[in-house]
């Protein structure tokens, strides 16, 4: 039986931080043993909102896919390239363009609230609201019938279906199934202070930083704001610390962790020391891996050329059937 087909991107935002690993790349490397999968670095992309600053795109990718690939990602298992290769996707993108009605753009919840909440930048252009055409062309390109998406990404898939689903009956045909989206549980990881994990709020852990680096930051980590003294008693579920806890202490270390907080028999700072020791050693082989292959300058780039390449053989052929569609 073949297996059904996944496509996902991520843009390239330089080396990733623990929240993009629980958030994403560790679902990809679930998936990656249960389906096609193509996974891309979505550069073009970058462009719908960093147009006016594109130097740091390419390292930033090349920093990414160290990551994808230390942490388990496998190029044997799964296609891994970068959008701007595949130069299919502008294609598709452009004649998508053609038949997308202004209306489905200008209702995304995300057009709406990035146009409100980013300041510095003009987002009033064409490529920012057209964004989810590029992402339907992404997808259909090459016939993916899943996409892993949250509970709040499904208007964006919902989008892409429509788009799917005009294009084929416009032009009477069958050339785009309309992917289902593949829910996946993104678990709500917390920065050093207590906001989101964010490379902007710089509140992050990073995947490739060193343990030394980790251990400083959790040190310094925000805990529980009630407890003023090291004799008051604790409460976990307070405590901002205690959710990377919850991910990387064993559960019979939690089951002592949680009543010695409540009861004051452990203090903040042995607490996140045990974190500390957990987080690293969970994370050293991969480190020492990506440290390895990022011995070799020209790693990333031959392997984002070769998947680009049998991305581009699938691609190309799709294409074949949406200009036979077409009749140009």
């Amino acid at each position: 039986m073949q297996k059904q087909r996944v496509v996902s991107g991520m843009r390239p935002t330089g080396r990733l931080h623990i929240g993009h690993y629980h958030g994403v790349l560790e679902n990809w490397i679930k998936i990656q043993e249960q389906f096609d999968c193509f996974f891309f670095v979505a550069d073009w992309h970058s462009l719908t909102t960093e147009y006016a600053e594109t130097s740091g795109i390419k390292g930033s990718a090349r920093e990414m896919v160290l990551d994808w690939i230390a942490f388990g990602l496998d190029p044997n298992k799964c296609i891994i390239f970068e959008q701007s290769q595949v130069a299919q996707h502008a294609e598709l993108n452009l004649i998508l363009g053609m038949i997308t009605p202004v209306s489905w753009l200008e209702r995304n919840p995300t057009y709406k609230e990035m146009l409100d909440n980013i300041e510095q930048r003009d987002l009033s252009t064409f490529g920012f609201l057209g964004y989810p055409v590029l992402m339907a062309a992404d997808i259909i390109l090459y016939k993916s019938t899943r996409v892993p998406v949250g509970h709040d990404q499904l208007p964006h898939l919902e989008i892409t279906r429509e788009i799917a689903r005009r294009f084929n009956h416009l032009y009477n045909c069958q050339v785009f199934p309309e992917p289902e989206a593949l829910l996946t549980e993104t678990p709500k990881l917390l920065g050093l202070d207590g906001r989101k994990m964010s490379k902007s709020y710089n509140n992050s852990i990073y995947l490739s930083e060193t343990a030394e680096e980790t251990a400083a930051k959790i040190k310094g980590m925000v805990t529980d704001t009630q407890r003023i003294r090291r004799a008051d008693p604790g409460d976990p579920e307070q405590c901002v610390a205690f959710n990377l806890h919850r991910i990387y202490v064993p559960q019979d270390k939690l089951d002592e962790i949680i009543p010695a907080c409540k009861n004051a028999e452990i203090g903040c700072v042995d607490c996140k020391k045990i974190l500390t020791q957990c987080l690293n050693e969970r994370l050293a082989p991969c480190r020492a891996r990506r440290e390895e292959i990022a011995q070799d300058a020209s790693f990333v780039d031959d392997l984002l050329a070769e998947g680009s390449r049998k991305a581009a053989k699938v691609a190309s052929e799709t294409m074949l059937e949406v200009r036979a569609a077409l009749r140009v």
